[in-house]
């Protein structure tokens, strides 16, 4: 005969007492907290913080676009250096041969040259870099750190970088082997280089995000706007000598601004006449803003499966 345990109540019900369960596995909680402790991470979330962290990122991102045509840094700013020399001594011929050097500015014959062929080389490579950066589909957005914002201003920061060591490299050629260079203003002439810059990358901002909907036709519109700055950038031309229905014809290119102010800062003789840098810096800023707006709008409705049924 057995007895329960338990105090019987007023109304004939017993209160059973019930020990609790012994399961096998004990009290585990802490024990996983401390194994996710042991291989976890702390992740700093501050701003300071997430902005370095960015621009490490950036900078890793930034030494993969420098070697990306050769696995040597050095190797790849030589290569940046003797395509910019061909591109100068290419010209330089042609005009000695069409007899056009008598239609510069009075002053040094290859700062005129500098003044337009390297604002041009790096307006387009900055904007074909942009335009060919990673994009939301693109396997480099696998890895966690990564997103576009880092392949965007690496594509940007990487050429700004290669073009700038190599217009230093030949200006100090020049101005060691041949004659002492000599600009009017320095820092006016810089700004409309970062300018010529900026308006490339904004440009192939709104490439880049139009390119996932139609490659084929950004593809086209990439190369006839190349094509067509060869002329309607100005840098075989001095704004001031064009008659009035030809600069109807280049007035609405912001990079033929930026040339002709430049040769206005860089020349003391040359005084521009009918361009500014105002427009081509409102109309970088709009730019920026429309390429960023299309590269978010694009960014949350693209699809991999886009590339892989072409």
């Amino acid at each position: 005969m057995g007895f329960r345990q338990g105090c019987r109540h007023p109304g004939g019900h017993v209160a059973r007492q019930t020990a609790p369960k012994n399961t096998g596995q004990g009290n585990t909680a802490p024990q996983d907290q401390e194994q996710r402790q042991m291989f976890e991470t702390a992740r700093r979330t501050s701003t300071g913080s997430l902005l370095l962290s960015l621009l490490g990122v950036t900078y890793h991102a930034s030494v993969r676009k420098v070697r990306k045509t050769h696995g040597n840094a050095l190797v790849a700013i030589g290569m940046s250096v003797f395509q910019s020399v061909l591109f100068l001594a290419a010209f330089y011929l042609i005009f000695t041969i069409m007899g056009a050097r008598t239609m510069a500015i009075r002053g040094d014959f290859m700062l005129y040259l500098l003044s337009g062929i390297f604002l041009y080389l790096v307006h387009i490579q900055a904007l074909t870099s942009v335009m060919n950066s990673e994009n939301s589909t693109s396997p480099m957005m696998q890895h966690a750190p990564m997103n576009t914002l880092v392949a965007i201003l690496s594509s940007a920061l990487s050429i700004l970088y290669v073009k700038t060591i190599s217009i230093l490299v030949i200006l100090f050629v020049l101005h060691t082997l041949f004659q002492p260079i000599e600009m009017d203003d320095w820092s006016g002439a810089m700004l409309m280089y970062l300018l010529a810059w900026g308006s490339g990358c904004a440009i192939g901002l709104i490439l880049m995000a139009f390119k996932p909907w139609a490659p084929d036709v950004v593809s086209i519109i990439q190369l006839v706007y190349v094509r067509a700055n060869m002329i309607a950038s100005g840098k075989m031309f001095v704004a001031n000598t064009l008659p009035g229905f030809m600069l109807a014809m280049f007035d609405w290119n912001p990079l033929f601004h930026i040339i002709d102010q430049t040769r206005g800062f860089v020349f003391v003789n040359y005084f521009p006449h009918y361009s500014n840098w105002q427009y081509p810096l409102y109309a970088t800023f709009a730019l920026i803003m429309i390429g960023m707006m299309g590269e978010f709008f694009t960014r949350k409705r693209a699809s991999a499966s886009w590339d892989a049924r072409r």
